[in-house]
């Protein structure tokens, strides 16, 4: 992985900039910085202000693992062109029979996980995200959920985040599907992707040289993506760089 915003790597934002391309975000600890309540989340002004500014300059998709309408309300008056919720699946083709998948989990999970303490289901309609944050035994509480999703009678697969186990519908597009579909969609030639979360591997991990430039927000020996920003707050750099490069386009 190299540093996206090292002075060496300030030509491929340029040509990415000169391009038809559609810039992709994550939302938690990408454009918004993590918080201990999720209820609490939100963008720094600053981030607001340059995420609008580029918006109006490009085409621009937050794909969080947030209901499309909950992190919708987050991103402000920022003009951004997609929205897209629960993990790459909201909206998408056959959405009802996702809900029902979830309609049927989770009760069971329910039941299952109701006695472990410090662990909460979230229902996002069409995914759950199940968190152990407060869970006095991180390990223990993680292990109780695996076993109760194993044991469900419905197809999922879960993702990994952070204090927190993602349960999907088996067959659901994922965020690497939904940047893929809105970038045809788009008839953009290239895309570029942030995001910090393992649910950004399916993003990260897509072949597409020279159509894709993937970042991740803090550098990893095991993730897929190409580049990194070394720490949240440093999305205001990249987001202005991205701003200033492509007005400066225009201008020429």
């Amino acid at each position: 992985m190299k540093d996206i915003l090292a002075s060496r790597n300030v030509e491929v934002l340029r040509q990415l900039a000169w391009a038809r391309v559609l810039l992709g975000f994550d939302f938690d600890g990408t454009l918004a910085p993590i918080v201990a309540y999720r209820d609490d989340a939100g963008m720094r002004a600053r981030t607001l202000r340059l995420f609008g500014r580029v918006c109006a300059l490009y085409p621009c998709a937050v794909i969080s693992g947030r209901g499309k309408h909950d992190v919708a309300r987050r991103l402000g008056v920022a003009p951004v062109k997609y929205v897209v919720g629960n993990h790459g699946l909201e909206p998408s083709v056959g959405i009802e029979a996702f809900e029902a998948v979830i309609g049927a989990a989770r009760p069971r999970l329910e039941a299952a996980l109701g006695g472990v303490s410090g662990v909460e289901i979230e229902d996002k309609r069409y995914s759950l995200a199940i968190h152990f944050r407060r869970a006095r035994s991180k390990r223990a509480a993680r292990d109780a959920i695996h076993d109760a999703v194993r044991a469900l009678p419905v197809a999922v697969r879960t993702v990994a985040g952070k204090m927190v186990v993602n349960v999907v519908p088996g067959r659901a597009p994922n965020k690497g599907d939904a940047l893929l579909r809105l970038r045809e969609k788009e008839a953009a030639d290239t895309a570029l992707y942030v995001g910090d979360d393992v649910t950004d591997e399916d993003v990260f991990a897509l072949d597409q040289p020279g159509r894709l430039l993937t970042i991740r927000v803090g550098a990893s020996t095991t993730s897929a993506a190409s580049y990194f920003l070394r720490r949240q707050s440093e999305i205001d750099a990249l987001l202005a760089t991205l701003a200033k490069l492509r007005e400066a386009g225009a201008e020429a």
